[in-house]
């Protein structure tokens, strides 16, 4: 009967503190915190697909958006797509006027930049 009373107690956390069972409870809760793998919760942090770039202070503002996003649209409808994705995305108001793929050296799309006017 006393081990029931001393699970009762951790699991109600019916210690004072500064005692050496609440110390002991703060600690395995910091280390569940800290050493748990974040691949146990499968809480991985994801890359934004759209990103506001530094203002170029003309009124005209930049936004770099991930290749898979506009890879599959025709050309003359990727500033309609890009107007539509900054402002559900971002909430950002300005339409896009311009938008052009961001090419490497080996000839691979990594992306397109969005340019917004007034």
């Amino acid at each position: 009967m006393e081990s029931m009373n001393g699970v009762q107690r951790f699991v109600l956390w019916d210690y004072p503190r500064a005692s050496l069972q609440y110390d002991i409870m703060v600690a395995l809760i910091l280390a569940f915190v800290f050493i748990t793998p974040r691949e146990w919760f499968k809480d991985q942090p994801k890359a934004s697909t759209v990103v506001m770039l530094p203002a170029t202070g003309n009124g005209t503002g930049a936004f770099w958006i991930e290749a898979d996003v506009l890879s599959g649209v025709p050309e003359a409808q990727r500033p309609a797509k890009a107007t539509d994705l900054l402002k559900t995305r971002l909430g950002h108001k300005q339409r896009v006027v311009r938008v052009e793929p961001l090419i490497d050296s080996e000839q691979e799309l990594k992306g397109f930049m969005a340019f917004t006017g007034q």
